[in-house]
């Protein structure tokens, strides 16, 4: 079984980072998908941002085929236990830019989901070779937080729910704060994965400058948070 699920994992990521080749490019939803359409959602950052999904693909590539090459005999229970969610988690991800393009509530309901299983994944991560599983996953999970927040701010505000687009984008940077210190209080030693949602929140900062400067300032707020809380913990 441990050597079936590192090579299914090896197999789903390859997929997952080719699969943006064979669909449209993604760049958010587009203004027929909502009600009240959302073009340029304060929350969302700016595009140069999403290109750490190069970087992502690249190293989860990386730790796939380490993983089948290195770590899939019965010695290999740690990083079996924690490949499992991450099946999960890019089992929905082959197929979303699809599922995005189609329906912007199905897109927000199935990032939820990768983020979950990303996050399960970095928290059963195993402690050896962090490099190699741990720091990719991480990175991965912070970037899916971030990302399933601003599906859902978007979403929220495209229906026209109790909020506009300015204070669903507070609701969005306050909900990925919030998710990603009690993930932190359960995996500590995985500093990519803040890096993460610092590099989403620089990218609000870029998008919203001489436009939405509450937002710019809320985004800023929670970089400085998320450093701090790096930095005590590092002393601790």
């Amino acid at each position: 079984m441990i050597k079936l699920t590192a090579a299914v994992t090896a197999l789903l990521t390859v997929a997952f980072a080719v699969s943006p080749v064979f669909t449209a490019p993604f760049s958010g939803f587009t203004p027929d998908q909502l009600p009240i359409p959302q073009v340029n959602p304060p929350v969302q950052p700016a595009g140069y941002a999403f290109a750490i999904w190069g970087v992502i693909y690249l190293w989860l590539i990386i730790s796939a085929v380490f993983g089948l090459w290195k770590r899939s005999d019965d010695t290999a229970s740690d990083w079996h236990n924690a490949r499992k969610p991450l099946v999960v988690s890019l089992l929905i991800g082959v197929p979303w830019i699809p599922i995005a393009t189609a329906s912007a509530i199905w897109a927000s309901v199935t990032i939820i989901l990768m983020a979950i299983g990303a996050i399960m994944a970095l928290i059963n991560a195993p402690k050896r070779e962090r490099w190699l599983f741990q720091a990719p996953v991480a990175l991965y999970a912070g970037w899916l937080t971030a990302a399933s927040w601003v599906s859902i701010a978007t979403v929220f505000a495209g229906y026209g729910i109790l909020l506009g687009a300015f204070g669903w984008a507070i609701v969005g940077i306050t909900g990925a704060l919030i998710i990603a210190l009690l993930v932190f209080r359960q995996r500590s030693s995985a500093p990519e994965y803040f890096a993460s949602i610092i590099w989403a929140l620089v990218g609000i900062i870029v998008a919203n400058t001489g436009e939405n400067l509450t937002i710019s300032i809320l985004a800023a707020v929670g970089i400085s948070l998320l450093t701090l809380t790096l930095i005590k913990h590092q002393r601790a």
